[in-house]
């Protein structure tokens, strides 16, 4: 009797014990209607102004697709490899159990798992990868809701779009994007069976690191499929012949400078959902334009090194006057190699690019195209007060009394200097703020002839307000949508009137005569009437072209990291101005 109420109480503690547990393990289970509000890490995506994708922000490189847009044979391929009575079963895959423990036994190892497709999407979206008894058991329990509540097609493509496959792509349509450069959408049954094959062991079975494997396993899961009646003894055969991708697709991404300059404030804005919430964002970048510039600075700068020693970068930036938005941005010759945007980032001096500004001051106050200033050989005070500054030209030789046109026209430094001792080095200053440049202008003369450092992107800037006369605020994004498609910013155009018009015919007047008469005189091959300025410094250093037509302004900076000269005589006109007519000529066949 005793062992008899003995046995009867070790069997109530034991059950105690395992009800207990039982609760204990099932008391925090998560709440299977989450999945309702199911929102993957996705990625943002960067558009041009033509709606042509140009870059991704991620962390997990993932775009989320509808489980009705992935074809059948896709998602066959997983069934068969991972779940071959997935469409049977209520979550819990019994008759697999027992087939993986009688090969696991077998073996002496574990060599079968006996999770169906629906465990591993509980696994994936609900628990920690722990290995314990009370996960497992979470894990069946949340199976069993999960296919109470949802479609398998529903469950499949939630488990294919959470589903990691190595090579930093997390869900299919990355995946598809990463081995084969596609769309899930289009891929072939054996590009399905090798994606398939991956989320076992992504590394293991990487056609890029272990091709026998992934072939071995590929060729497994079209076996599979055949057997299950997925795909025709023909289909199996041709899938077969298929080669394995031989390297990954990452995104180099286009227009690179541009979307890191863009990505800076867009962090800025967004914090860590810029990388994680699939924001949509439309910029005002053209991408016929940007390709057209890639291809301008590339063919410019290796005219050059044909020249002088290897290693010349340039900038390029081009806005569009209308609107301020910026068309085309080219910080530097690979941006693979340096990630430094001299675009943005590169404050240099930009010599006689400045001295429209000069010329502008003047006339604001009243001067003309046609007044007389002196272009001679004068000495100025050094800022200390301890010294003479004397400007000297290009030529070597002075001019005497010129005109104000002529004196832009042929880049008279000592000109310039003349006149802006004359109105004043002070309203230069402020003639510079009032067309957007934020970069310091020091109030000593030897700005007058470029000698504060400026950005080509303010450069531009300042031109595109000389060109109509309206300060413009800098434009790069159109819209952010989040991925619903509700707008969280939209940017318009900002002009605000900065010069007179009648100053501006007057200053477009003299710009012109640098191209018809001056030392800008290449671009006349362009047969329409264009404006603009060369810009070259000290040692030849720095060469520049800016300037505008009636539509787009256009800055042209090259120049070396270091601060060493280009090469002997590697001016504005000889090392920029090419490159600027290569855009300014052919880019009216794409804008």
């Amino acid at each position: 009797m005793f062992k008899r109420i003995l046995i009867i109480m070790i069997s109530g503690a034991l059950t105690g014990s395992v009800a207990g547990f039982l609760f204990w393990s099932l008391s925090d289970l998560p709440r299977v209607e989450a999945l309702e509000e199911y929102t993957p890490l996705e990625s943002s995506k960067v558009y041009s102004s033509e709606g042509e994708l140009i870059a991704e922000y991620y962390l997990e490189r993932r775009t989320f697709i509808p489980y009705y847009d992935i074809p059948a044979h896709v998602k066959n391929a997983f069934v068969a490899i991972e779940d071959e009575r997935f469409y049977k079963h209520h979550g819990l895959d019994f008759i697999g159990i027992m087939r993986a423990l009688y090969y696991d036994i077998k073996a002496g190892k574990v060599v079968q798992g006996g999770s169906t497709i629906t465990q591993q999407l509980a696994k994936l979206l609900f628990l920690k990868p722990e290995r314990s008894i009370s996960r497992k058991i979470k894990e069946a329990a949340l199976s069993i809701q999960i296919e109470n509540r949802y479609t398998k097609d529903e469950i499949i493509g939630l488990y294919l779009n959470q589903a990691y496959f190595g090579t930093n792509a997390y869900g299919i349509e990355a995946a598809s994007r990463t081995y084969f450069d596609k769309s899930v959408r289009d891929l072939t049954i054996a590009e399905a069976a090798l994606l398939a094959a991956l989320p076992r062991a992504p590394s293991y079975y990487s056609p890029f690191k272990n091709p026998a494997k992934a072939l071995k396993r590929r060729n497994l899961v079209l076996r599979k499929m055949l057997e299950l009646g997925y795909i025709s003894e023909v289909q199996y055969e041709e899938a077969l012949e298929e080669p394995l991708p031989v390297k990954p697709h990452r995104r180099r991404y286009n227009a690179p400078y541009f979307v890191e300059f863009l990505r800076a404030e867009l962090e800025d804005e967004y914090g860590n959902n810029l990388y994680t919430s699939g924001l949509s964002i439309e910029t005002t970048l053209s991408m016929k334009l940007q390709q057209l510039a890639e291809d301008a600075v590339t063919r410019g700068i290796e005219t050059l090194e044909k020249r002088v020693e290897p290693g010349v970068q340039a900038a390029l930036v081009a806005i569009d006057i209308r609107t301020g938005g910026i068309l085309a941005m080219v910080g530097g010759t690979d941006f693979w190699q340096t990630q430094f945007n001299r675009a943005t980032q590169a404050h240099r001096q930009p010599g006689s690019a400045f001295k429209p500004v000069v010329y502008l001051t003047a006339f604001n106050q009243a001067l003309t195209p046609d007044d007389i200033i002196n272009d001679g050989e004068v000495g100025y005070p050094t800022p200390e007060g301890d010294d003479v500054w004397t400007p000297e030209n290009y030529e070597k030789r002075y001019e005497g009394e010129v005109t104000l046109r002529y004196a832009l026209a042929h880049s008279l430094n000592a000109a310039t200097v003349c006149l802006a001792d004359l109105i004043g080095i002070q309203k230069v200053v402020d003639t510079a703020k009032a067309l957007g440049i934020r970069s310091p202008i020091h109030p000593f003369l030897s700005s007058a002839i470029g000698a504060s450092e400026i950005t080509p992107l303010e450069m531009t800037y300042a031109y595109a307000a000389l060109s109509e006369g309206y300060r413009i605020r800098p434009l790069y994004i159109e819209r952010v949508r989040d991925r619903d498609g509700v707008s969280l910013r939209e940017d318009f155009p900002f002009l605000k009137r900065a010069v007179d018009e009648a100053v501006v015919d007057e200053i477009r007047d003299i710009l012109r005569s640098v191209i018809l008469e001056g030392t800008g005189r290449m671009a006349r091959v362009i047969k329409r009437p264009v404006y603009g300025k060369t810009g070259t410094t000290n040692d030849y250093t720095d060469a520049w072209f800016v300037g505008f037509d009636d539509r787009i302004a256009l800055g042209v900076w090259v120049g070396r990291d270091d601060h060493t000269p280009i090469g002997k005589k590697e001016t504005g006109a000889r090392a920029a101005l090419p490159i600027w007519i290569d855009f300014m000529k052919n880019y009216r066949k794409f804008w």
